[in-house]
């Protein structure tokens, strides 16, 4: 069966800047808004915009990301006409192994998007929050005969030289691509989102390995080539919500603009829901001396402290006297008695000791990893 368009979600990433947070997962499987996982942004845009044959791109720690996304149920993914393929490294009779960067990844799994016979190939990052049609992307890439689409969103002049800038003249052709540039020309920035039309990348990234050498990055490789070779290269604007949480600080803030009830992300509206895979678990449970003020709580939680501004995951405990504030306690996570948490995140299954602290400030966030322990007889003190 021959496929307009597949997806290809890379999902590999170490998400290094994100410190304890990953240091026994891939980023794509940190927890985000109380019940979600980020990767489920990305899952869920395809399929709302009908792209119902995704293959997502692991590398890094992937098994609770492979637990999570399993057949692609969630997200309706496993249909008789659809499907989620997870696709790991594998030692092939060419010697290739680990994914070299996002081009190399896609070329170790040619075998997979031709089994599937797409005329375009989608590739995503899996660790973006946002919510986006794909089929409008693609719309205007059918439209414009373009070899390549990049997904860019307008940012700000000053933040600019952070990203990768494409340049584009009045149709939206991609003239030029400056990869953060110190003095940038306009404020289209890469998304990471590309639409290829999958005969001439597939062209390109096999002639490319038979001359010994390998494109091996999209933003660095590969849009250079297509635009030395004058390939048909368009911007797409995108001017929702999107933001990539790559740092302690970002991600934080992403989860405390959720708290918004008008986000754009905002999970009540039923226009484009954001699926994912959840355990099941019991009610929530607030005491007669539990205070809530302007924050998410799941279900399972048990909460008989103060709770303001603050995302309270699945099965999270918070026992009495204790205050959390600015804050997003991650699931299963362990909340004493008399604790004071601020400006900070908790990683899931972690256990706060009666009487510790966890304070964070607006500029730096405090943190604590998963399964990890503060106070309690072997570790006094704050952190």
């Amino acid at each position: 069966m021959k496929h307009e368009m597949i997806a290809m979600v890379l999902a590999g990433g170490q998400g290094t800047r994100l410190g304890v947070l990953t240091k026994n997962i891939a980023k794509p499987a940190v927890p985000f808004g109380g019940k979600y996982r980020i990767i489920d942004f990305a899952l869920s845009n395809c399929a709302n915009s009908g792209v119902k044959n995704v293959g997502v791109v692991t590398q890094y720690q992937p098994l609770e990301l492979n637990e999570h996304i399993g057949k692609g149920g969630p997200w309706g993914l496993n249909s008789r006409n659809g499907g989620a393929t997870i696709l790991q490294p594998y030692s092939s009779s060419d010697g290739e192994k680990w994914f070299k960067g996002t081009a190399n990844a896609i070329y170790q799994n040619i075998s997979y998007i031709d089994s599937l016979n797409p005329d375009n190939v989608l590739i995503l990052s899996g660790d973006h929050i946002y919510k986006m049609d794909y089929s409008e992307m693609y719309n205007f890439h059918v439209e414009n005969n373009a070899s390549l689409t990049v997904g860019v969103i307008p940012v700000d002049m000053s933040e600019a030289s952070r990203f990768g800038i494409m340049n584009t003249d009045h149709s939206n052709r991609i003239i030029e691509f400056e990869e953060k540039p110190a003095e940038p020309k306009s404020n289209l920035a890469s998304m990471g989102i590309y639409i290829f039309d999958w005969p001439t990348l597939r062209r390109y990234l096999v002639k490319d390995s038979a001359k010994d050498r390998v494109l091996e990055d999209f933003g660095h490789d590969v849009i250079p080539t297509y635009l030395d070779n004058a390939e048909n290269c368009f911007a797409y604007s995108f001017e929702g919500y999107w933001k990539d949480v790559g740092t302690i600080e970002s991600l934080w803030e992403a989860n405390m603009e959720y708290l918004n009830p008008n986000h754009p992300l905002n999970e009540t509206r039923n226009t484009w829901r954001v699926y994912t895979s959840n355990q099941v678990t019991g009610a929530q449970f607030l005491t007669e001396d539990a205070e809530i003020s302007n924050a998410l709580v799941v279900d399972g939680s048990y909460i008989a402290g103060k709770v303001t501004d603050s995302i309270i995951s699945q099965d999270v405990t918070v026992s009495g006297g204790s205050t959390v504030s600015n804050s997003v306690i991650m699931s299963d996570a362990v909340i004493g008695e008399n604790c004071e948490i601020e400006y900070a995140i908790i990683g899931e299954g972690a256990v706060i000791a009666d009487g510790a602290k966890v304070v964070g400030t607006r500029e730096e966030i405090a943190v604590v990893g998963f399964y990890d322990k503060v106070g309690g007889p072997k570790n006094d003190g704050e952190k």
